[in-house]
């Protein structure tokens, strides 16, 4: 019954807006495809903020809509380019409620285990030259001398997508991650992820909160917020000086051990392991527990896993 009430309600949906001449005001700049599937947009139409454009057709999550002095002027885009469609949208929204809760809601549950995964991300990019965050690396960027967040990730590894709808989920396994609901951050906290975690640009930001940050047990700011402050109080210790100067050496875990228990206590280090790819260390996983803001009493509280890499270059700026 739910679902014949939706299939009624989309497929009128349509001549109401024909004869109508339904207009919505457009949200964001999406691209105007000319077929559902995206795979064509000629003369790379979007569409403009704020300007009002006549709605068509609405099926499947997406809206046909007019866009004028176009040879081809009927174009797909997404639906969440535009305001809700009205009675039809909110009647569906209603019905999947229960089912399909939003993005933004994380678990009331706090996770007591967590994995905090950080980054070198001149490793990072001799792997991933093409992504966009890597293209506009400079030498002076923080980025280049100083650890960068990959992601807070609760424990154990299962432990994903906690009230995340099955339409986003989809969505974040087939990495259209821009396609992702927006995060309610505030101003401080993407400025700081803009600089201290570059696959912000590449909506990296969206993935881990969807995929991670909804298990946290914490709203995505303070999800964010917390995980940059773990990742300040590495970055203000020797272990970042250590990175920074020994860049193009080789080094062994166990030297990285031996620091991270110098700089926080005795068997630090043992809750440390290490990522290399080609030969090259690409990251650094703290396994750390729960129950303070100091990087040290939760290293003392997390896992001591078998490590993955145990020696490793300490990859310089430039490919």
């Amino acid at each position: 019954m739910k679902k014949l009430v939706i299939y009624c309600l989309l497929s009128v949906l349509p001549l109401f807006a024909v004869a109508k001449e339904t207009y919505q005001e457009a949200t964001q700049a999406c691209e105007a495809y000319n077929n559902m599937k995206h795979s064509k947009n000629t003369n790379n139409v979007t569409l403009e903020v704020g300007k009002e454009y006549r709605i068509l057709d609405h099926k499947k999550g997406q809206i046909l809509t007019l866009v004028k002095g176009e040879h081809i002027a009927q174009r797909w885009v997404d639906e969440n380019c535009f305001e809700p469609q009205g009675l039809a949208e909110k009647l569906v929204n209603a019905l999947n409620k229960k089912s399909e809760t939003s993005s933004n809601i994380a678990s009331k549950k706090t996770s007591k285990q967590n994995l905090l995964a950080i980054s070198w991300q001149n490793a990072f990019c001799e792997n991933y030259k093409y992504k966009k965050e890597c293209k506009s690396l400079e030498r002076d960027d923080f980025a280049a001398s100083h650890f960068v967040l990959h992601g807070l990730w609760p424990q154990p590894r299962n432990n994903q997508y906690c009230n995340v709808s099955k339409k986003a989920i989809s969505t974040d396994k087939n990495k259209q991650w821009y396609r992702l609901e927006k995060l309610d951050l505030s101003y401080e906290t993407r400025e700081a992820l803009g600089e201290k975690m570059p696959g912000y640009h590449s909506y990296l930001h969206r993935h881990e909160w969807v995929k991670h940050g909804t298990c946290y047990g914490t709203g995505a700011d303070k999800y964010y917020q917390d995980s940059l402050a773990l990742l300040e109080q590495l970055n203000a210790s020797k272990i970042q000086t250590f990175f920074a100067q020994k860049q193009g050496k080789t080094v062994h875990l166990k030297e990285i051990r031996k620091l991270f228990d110098e700089v926080f206590e005795q068997g630090a280090g043992e809750h440390v392991t290490m990522n290399c790819r080609n030969g090259l260390i690409t990251e650094l996983w703290l396994h750390l527990g729960s129950g303070s803001d100091k990087l040290g009493e939760l290293l003392s509280r997390g896992q001591t896993p078998k490590s993955r890499c145990f020696k490793g270059e300490i990859d310089a700026y430039g490919y």
